[in-house]
């Protein structure tokens, strides 16, 4: 963790809706006026896409069907580490791009499916922001979580999590739900092992909990909405949350434990932006005040 370079961490499954929340800290930077280097997960992935493919094939060939971008063999964990503290030290830090569509990959000359070249950050920035699968991993040889100032998780109830995913991949992507559950299936080791652990090391969890039926979610024709859900809001160190403004301000919310908020599913980017904006004020005051004390 460091004072003058802090990270802000979103962690979270495929399909459990980081992207969602990323957009809402991007209005609340550009709001603050704030300069934060973004940085996706998916550009520590270690194969592009054709190479993810020919080792899918490699690793079935060899009897391997838990092979998956979920676990360490298919990720860079120690450059991802490496990263983060370089850049709570000095403010830099080497990253590049994933290129997921052909829009994204256009302007670089470059297929979609591939990476950038790696390149240096500068250190101009307030802090550096994450999202991805892997933000709070830590595994026998790297420990990406301690380097991280504030750490979020984002965890609709597994079902939801299938659906949406299921729906996405569908739409965006054109795979057959037949496809889409066999990635499921053979992610699911790294799953437990690599993903689950990372919710007990967030100071605050978003678990979205549908109110309408997902018992099956292979057959869901349609993603549950928010208005047909409840957000579950846990933070792992309740000191100094000002839970009864929370309250007032989220009408019809709840605490179902002392550390835990419910609200309705709706209410969530409102959330959202009442707990992690004086979190974000409080980051910045802080990496102020050690700028201003090293120039004095």
């Amino acid at each position: 963790m460091s004072a003058r370079h802090p990270i802000i961490a979103v962690t979270g499954s495929s399909g459990a809706g980081t992207t969602s929340v990323s957009k809402t800290f991007e209005q609340i930077f550009r709001r603050e006026r704030i300069k934060a280097a973004f940085v996706e997960g998916d550009s520590f992935h270690r194969y592009d896409r054709a190479q993810m493919k020919e080792q899918l094939a490699r690793a079935a060939a060899r009897g391997d069907h838990h092979f998956s971008h979920f676990g360490p063999d298919a990720n860079l964990f120690a450059e991802l580490e490496e990263l983060f503290r370089r850049y709570g030290q000095d403010g830099t830090g080497r990253v590049r791009k994933y290129l997921h569509s052909d829009a994204e990959a256009a302007p670089y000359g470059q297929p979609a499916g591939t990476f950038t070249e790696w390149e240096e950050l500068t250190g101009d920035t307030d802090l550096l922001f994450y999202e991805g699968l892997h933000g709070a991993v830590v595994t026998d040889e790297v420990n990406v979580a301690k380097h991280v100032d504030l750490l979020i998780g984002v965890t609709p109830v597994i079902n939801l999590e299938w659906i949406q995913k299921l729906h996405r991949d569908k739409a965006s992507r054109g795979y057959s739900t037949e496809a889409v559950t066999d990635v499921i299936l053979r992610r699911m080791p790294d799953y437990l092992s690599y993903i689950c652990p990372q919710f007990s090391r967030t100071h605050i969890n978003f678990q979205r909990v549908p109110v309408v039926d997902t018992s099956n979610p292979f057959i869901a024709r349609f993603i549950p909405t928010a208005d047909e859900s409840f957000l579950v809001v846990r933070f792992a160190n309740p000191r100094g949350i000002d839970f009864p403004y929370l309250l007032s301000m989220l009408h019809d919310a709840f605490m179902s434990r002392p550390n835990t908020i419910v609200c309705p599913g709706g209410k969530m980017d409102l959330a959202m932006q009442l707990i992690f904006t004086p979190m974000i004020w409080r980051l910045i005051e802080r990496r102020n005040d050690v700028v201003a004390r090293k120039r004095g």
